[in-house]
């Protein structure tokens, strides 16, 4: 790719309408100062003192929100929240980032807003420490009348959308957005418009999805079709080709260090190494920068080698964004990839 089709690329950005399908949650950082460290007069345990809070979108929002820097035009969750502070908090966190859409954003007093906690240690000079996570999340089945309400927002959304994205980030199955129930709809969707472009990633893995592209990691390939994680991308490549062909769709498979590979249903298959690590570096939030920034190309008219050249990119420079679940903007993939004027 030169610096001509990179400007032709994600110069359609901001004409693009994308859902995100999936679990949107509350990443809440608490930063905490050491060297202001008590000791609790009551318990004698040590107390560590919050001295900033941030909260942003996280889980299917960490796909919104790089989305978001890569100024597509609009995205539209389709989650809930519950009637609570965490909600709240995610509710004005939304609100804040350009493009995103709220119309098929439930709130519901049926459930607790998904929300991770992540306590920060902030020394300087050195990368944030996160201390033991704190997780509020949804133990038991999503009510029926919320599934179907979201379910109707897919099909709503599936008649105008450019593509969707599916992210199931929760461990307990049908306690999140992306239930049997939501699954059959999808399933719907891509037997109506089989040429709209709908990528899934599942927590949980993908096994029994409907023909959408699936966006995985080599030891999720590996539950699917028995490769070894750990062996050559060559070899992980056919195991991808195996599966891209029975499942009928493209899957895409992240290497961690040695890059992404795609394979098509036909048979061929793509590989873009990963560029170098460049200093200290915070994995969280990688896989999700390529999620979409495949979305974001894929629509736009990139060809399968554009799009991975675009989500390693992305990958990178998400990795190298400590203490954060970082996101990638146009700008950003200009200066790695050397297209910045």
């Amino acid at each position: 790719m030169n610096a001509e089709r990179f400007k032709a690329i994600t110069r359609r950005y901001s004409t693009l309408r994308l859902a995100v399908v999936g679990d949107l949650c509350l990443d809440r950082y608490l930063e905490i100062d050491p060297t202001l460290q008590e000791v609790s007069i009551e318990t004698g345990l040590p107390v560590h003192n919050v001295v900033h809070v941030r909260a942003q979108p996280g889980a299917a929002g960490t796909i919104l929100n790089n989305l978001v820097a890569l100024g597509v035009g609009a995205v539209f969750p389709v989650a809930f929240r519950g009637e609570d502070g965490e909600g709240y908090e995610l509710q004005q966190a939304l609100e804040r980032l350009p493009g995103v859409r709220l119309d098929h954003f439930a709130v519901t007093p049926d459930r607790r807003t998904f929300t991770y906690c992540k306590p920060l240690v902030m020394e300087p000079g050195v990368p944030p420490r996160e201390l033991n996570r704190l997780d509020s999340k949804n133990w038991s089945p999503t009510p029926l009348p919320l599934q179907d309400k979201l379910v109707a927002s897919l099909r709503a959304l599936a008649a105008v959308a450019d593509g969707i994205v599916i992210m199931d980030q929760v461990e307990t199955p049908e306690t999140g957005v992306v239930t049997p129930r939501l699954l059959e709809a999808v399933n719907d969707v891509v037997r109506e418009r089989p040429h709209l472009l709908v990528i899934a990633d599942s927590r949980r893995g993908l096994r029994g999805y409907p023909p959408v592209c699936l966006k995985m990691n080599a030891a999720e390939l590996a539950t699917l079709t028995g490769a070894e994680p750990t062996a050559p991308v060559e070899q992980l490549g056919a195991h991808a080709a195996g599966l891209a062909r029975t499942h009928g769709k493209t899957v895409f498979v992240t290497l961690a260090e040695r890059g992404i590979l795609a394979a098509e249903p036909q048979g061929r298959v793509c590989h873009s190494p990963a560029l170098p690590v460049r200093g200290p570096i915070d994995i969280v939030g990688a896989g999700d920068a390529v999620t979409a920034n495949l979305a974001a190309a894929l629509t736009s008219g990139a060809s399968l080698e554009e799009a991975l050249e675009l989500a390693n990119a992305a990958a990178s420079v998400v990795v190298h964004q400590l203490g954060t679940t970082g996101a990638a903007a146009v700008p950003d993939l200009a200066q790695l990839l050397g297209f910045a004027e």
